[in-house]
């Protein structure tokens, strides 16, 4: 799913929580070809619907599936004949088992939050749906409902977390001695906003497509300020253009609280910068928000170098890391 599309459902998610929700993921598969994971389809008894499985191809199987399960969970196998599959743009045809479970008013509500903002969010069940529980932020750190005993939400819990450090929207049947879990690990992708043109805006647009992150240019100051405006916490603004009135954008992000913000320019196009900011009201705890100049200190000179200075630096913030080399770093490699 597209970062907009994830926030769409998320969106959706919240607004039927207290309708009594049934969620369908996809609990085995055969064919299809290379599909995305963490496909989820969310209804109500009434027929209200959001998302889709396999680009719409199950969504015949799923709909009623949903509806069904908002009262209790079930199982339905589909299958997708190879003339249907190709016209949704799947590889080829396939078939897989649904699982249609409840969720309740409480995880929608935390579920949907989470991917509504743009933070990592999972969500865990047992494989035939009677129990789930969502976990929620950065390190997946909240919890909400449980799985019927406390061995069982140690284990969902540590399956989520380390297949979060691979940095990849995932779903995996994990074993363990009470039986399967399905887990859906929602991470999300960055979008990201460049504003300005020129060689380095096109290193950054080139960087983020091989990350697998979206991008998107703009050169107008209402464009890039109602952009910011909508930031999940998974975006980030790359300020390239040194005009004080995209000083406004860096404002409306400190307003918004969501997102990574940076800024190119010298040292002192960054003071300023800083000067006008704080002549606006802004305090100095705030400033600390605003990355300028942008990119970590890696002696970066042509603009190639320049945008894996600034991704790097956005990967380091998303991990919660200082972007020190990994001799001098405690503790596990890539955990």
């Amino acid at each position: 799913m597209t970062a907009t599309s994830l926030r769409d459902l998320g969106s959706s998610l919240r607004r039927l929580a207290g309708s009594g929700v049934g969620v369908v993921r996809v609990l085995e598969r055969h064919g299809f070809g290379t599909v995305e994971s963490g496909q989820m389809l969310v209804g109500t008894a009434a027929g209200e619907r959001a998302g889709e499985l396999y680009r719409g191809a199950l969504d015949d199987s799923a709909a009623p599936l949903a509806a069904a399960s908002a009262a209790a969970p079930q199982t339905r196998d589909a299958h997708v004949a190879e003339a249907a599959a190709l016209d949704a743009g799947l590889a080829c045809a396939g078939g897989a088992t649904l699982l249609g479970h409840p969720l309740p008013a409480g995880h929608a509500e935390a579920l949907g939050a989470a991917l509504e903002s743009g933070v990592p969010a999972a969500l865990v069940s047992t494989a035939d749906g009677a129990t789930a529980l969502v976990l929620t932020g950065p390190a997946l750190e909240t919890v909400t409902g449980e799985l019927g005993s406390p061995t069982l939400d140690e284990a969902a819990a540590a399956a989520a977390r380390t297949l979060l450090r691979r940095g990849a929207t995932v779903t995996e049947q994990i074993p363990t001695e009470a039986g399967d879990l399905l887990l859906d690990l929602w991470v999300p992708v960055p979008t990201v906003l460049i504003v300005g043109a020129g060689a380095i805006g096109d290193a950054l647009t080139a960087q983020a497509a091989l990350l697998g992150w979206d991008a998107r240019s703009e050169s107008g100051l209402d464009a890039t300020v109602a952009a910011v405006t909508a930031f999940s916490d998974a975006d980030v603004l790359v300020l390239l253009d040194h005009d004080p009135a995209f000083d406004a954008a860096l404002l409306a992000g400190l307003a918004h609280g969501r997102g990574f913000l940076g800024a190119l320019g010298s040292r002192r196009t960054q003071a300023a910068r800083r000067e006008r900011l704080l002549g606006a009201g802004v305090t100095e705890e705030e400033l600390a928000q605003v990355h300028g100049p942008v990119g970590l200190d890696i002696g970066a000179r042509t603009p190639a170098e320049t945008a894996v200075s600034i991704v790097a630096q956005v990967v380091a913030q998303r991990s919660g890391r200082a972007g020190a080399a990994l001799a001098a770093a405690p503790g596990r490699i890539g955990a």
